[in-house]
């Protein structure tokens, strides 16, 4: 990373100025067990094995991976109030298209326009009941908000369910909804590739020497 910090375009790396291409010391094998038994989860190898071998948080996409600490009340991710998460809800399979149990509209998710109300009331209210489902709790339960992009938006790591350690993209500020993110060959995009792909496209934009790994 410090090569990276070092070189001549580092400035070109998106959110490099934020994290300043540094990483949390790892966490040793008895910490991220510690971890796992306060939050009631097994985290994802890869990402297991970052956390281990890389470091806690730091450097990485967009504003670099939250750190995974130890805090006076237990362990959280360090993060602001927009990205804090309710760790309790970990175990919870994720199932972002489900609230409560129940499968949601997908016409709920349609984009609304004011044409489509007679009465402005109609509209507000509708507005207020597609943003109620669209940043509903439930639909982000077992999974690890671990990446600030920007004016909230926000990559998730899914820690429980069938997605278990895909990585999901949040634009809903933009008002486009959650979406798993797949590499070049069409597969889920998991921790590791997500996080190698952002170092190739660090070292490329920063003009930095990728054989000197």
């Amino acid at each position: 990373m410090l090569r990276l910090r070092d070189a001549p375009g580092a400035d070109e790396v998106f959110g490099g100025f934020a994290h300043r291409f540094a990483l949390a010391p790892p966490l040793s094998e008895a910490e991220v067990q510690e971890a796992e038994r306060a939050l009631r989860v097994r985290l994802p190898d890869e990402y297991r094995s970052f956390l281990l071998n890389v470091g806690a948080g730091g450097a990485g996409p967009a504003y670099g991976v939250l750190t995974l600490r130890r805090a006076a009340h237990g362990w959280e991710w360090d993060a602001d109030s927009t990205h804090r998460i309710d760790v309790d809800r970990l175990r919870e399979p994720y199932s972002p298209q489900h609230i409560g149990g129940q499968p949601i509209d997908p016409l709920q998710f349609r984009p609304l326009q004011r044409y489509d109300f007679e009465y402005y009331d109609d509209y507000q209210a509708a507005q207020q009941r597609w943003e109620d489902t669209l940043w509903h709790p439930d639909r982000t339960a077992g999974a690890v908000c671990l990446c600030d992009a920007g004016c909230l938006r926000r990559y998730w790591l899914v820690v429980t369910g069938d997605d278990r350690g895909a990585i999901w993209r949040d634009y809903r500020i933009d008002g486009i909804d959650l979406a798993p993110m797949f590499d070049g060959h069409g597969h889920r995009l998991t921790f590791s590739r997500w996080y190698l792909d952002w170092l190739s496209d660090a070292e490329m934009r920063a003009g930095a020497d990728p054989s000197a790994h």
